[in-house]
């Protein structure tokens, strides 16, 4: 009986101090930055503050927020001591530390670090207007090959069937045997090519059936304009996105942007230690021309400025883009590391937050905050432009071939019906006359013949 008595005492006691341990408010320090940390009214709203919620739910624990005395995240001066909101855990002023916090060796030898909640890299923040030359057959970049093959054959297809179509038509070429086609091949090439250019070359065509493939020869010229010069705008728009600067390595080696990130961060201790000949070049230079920045808000407006690239974290920079759309971040991106909450060393928190982040992870409730507070403001649709496929204009294609073979029918239709009417007045075969007219109207050497012959029986006479 006085065993099962302190059993159950020692359970209660146990109960008891997991209440309060469970109901104990801990502190938490942070830091401003966008979209971490903001100020809302008399509260704190952003990433953190939202990952900060979801995990006290997971793990039943109360807090209060408060923000970094010196405004610092921690760096560890010469005598050993940190600063910052590293500091402040270290010593015991907070419990835990929620910010972007860097993931690295020296911080994890002072405190306790969880799984990161996110994964971030360096890379470089610059203008859109920093961008390369333009080549010398760029106009050409709006329409893929493809496309560009598709419409000389619809030029040549176009012109034939105008050749064509005005030496059946009799309304076109009424007297074969003693007069020229108003429209040679030449001719007829010369007159589609004026009609892409808006520029028109007479003579116009006469019958309904060369009015027909004119008509749609000039809705496909005019359709084909308009996506050309569209895509052209859109390319050259584009264009600034295509950054001479394309890495670190473009970056080293060239001389007319300058360059340089935040002092006493951790992008400049990764340049500073690492054993690769462009980045070391790259911190040497920034040592040189002492081209650091004191915040984040400075490399970004002197990055906006133009002639100055930002090395930073690319999550800070993929906030500068989504919020200044002339800025765009390079796409190399080296140095991965992840940002973590901070809690004293050998804290038993630590394992608690480390599952509930990876809870966050794998039910996508970080991906929605990410994508919650990294929304972008600028218009939607600016990014490169592709050259135009041919399937694109498949329905123009489409118009123009149902044109050309309406007219060529139409011009067969109206020499068949002046056939009937020659064979009917020299009591002939229909067929024979037709065949005929074919022969005469199609042989440009038998009509030049039958032309001379008609000028010499004038001569005698």
């Amino acid at each position: 009986m006085l065993l099962g008595f302190l059993l159950l005492s020692f359970w209660q006691f146990m109960c008891m101090g997991l209440c309060t341990a469970a109901q104990s408010e801990l502190t938490i320090t942070t830091i401003k930055q966008e979209p971490y940390a903001m100020s809302k009214g008399t509260q704190l709203e952003g990433f953190c503050m939202d990952l900060l919620s979801e995990v006290a739910k997971k793990l039943g624990f109360k807090y209060r927020v408060q923000l970094v005395k010196d405004g610092s995240y921690g760096r560890q001066d010469e005598s050993g001591n940190w600063n910052g909101m590293i500091g402040e855990v270290v010593r015991g002023e907070a419990d835990l530390a929620i910010a972007p916090l860097t993931l690295t060796a020296a911080r994890e030898k002072a405190v306790g670090m969880t799984k990161p909640f996110m994964q971030t890299g360096i890379s470089v923040l610059l203008r859109k207007d920093i961008s390369e030359g333009a080549g010398f057959f760029d106009f050409l970049t709006p329409f893929s090959a493809l496309t560009w093959l598709g419409i000389f054959i619809a030029y040549l297809g176009t012109a034939a069937c105008i050749f064509i179509v005005s030496r059946l038509s009799p309304c076109e070429w009424s007297q074969p045997q003693s007069e020229q086609s108003r429209f040679s091949l030449l001719h007829s090439l010369w007159y589609t090519a004026g009609a892409l250019t808006l520029q028109g070359a007479g003579p116009h065509p006469k019958s309904l059936s060369g009015r027909v493939i004119c008509c749609s020869w000039w809705l496909f010229a005019v359709v084909l304009l308009a996506c050309y010069f569209s895509n052209l705008s859109s390319s050259k728009t584009s264009e600034s996105s295509q950054l001479m600067v394309k890495g670190f390595e473009d970056l080293a080696n060239q001389d007319m942007i300058e360059y340089g990130c935040l002092a006493g961060s951790s992008t400049l201790a990764f340049f500073k230690n690492s054993n690769n000949p462009v980045y070391r070049r790259i911190y040497e230079h920034m040592e040189r021309s002492k081209s650091f920045v004191s915040s984040m808000d400075e490399g970004i407006r002197r990055a906006r400025e133009g002639s100055f690239a930002f090395i930073g974290e690319s999550v800070s920079l993929d906030l500068a883009v989504a919020r200044h759309c002339e800025l765009v971040r390079a796409h190399e991106v080296v140095g991965m590391r992840g940002y973590s909450i901070a809690a004293a060393f050998g804290s038993p928190i630590i394992k608690n937050l480390s599952v509930a982040i990876l809870q966050l992870s794998e039910a996508g409730e970080l991906a929605y905050l990410r994508s919650k507070w990294w929304a972008s403001s600028c218009i939607a649709g600016k990014g490169k432009t592709s050259a135009m496929q041919p399937h694109s204009l498949k329905g123009m294609f489409l118009v123009l071939s149902l044109g050309l073979g309406l007219g060529t029918i139409l011009a067969v239709l109206e020499l068949t019906s002046k056939s009937r009417r020659s064979a009917a007045e020299q009591k002939k075969s229909c067929c024979t006359v037709l065949t005929e007219e074919l022969s005469l109207r199609l042989r440009t050497s038998d009509a030049k013949r039958s032309q001379e012959n008609v000028e010499k029986d004038k001569e005698k006479a």
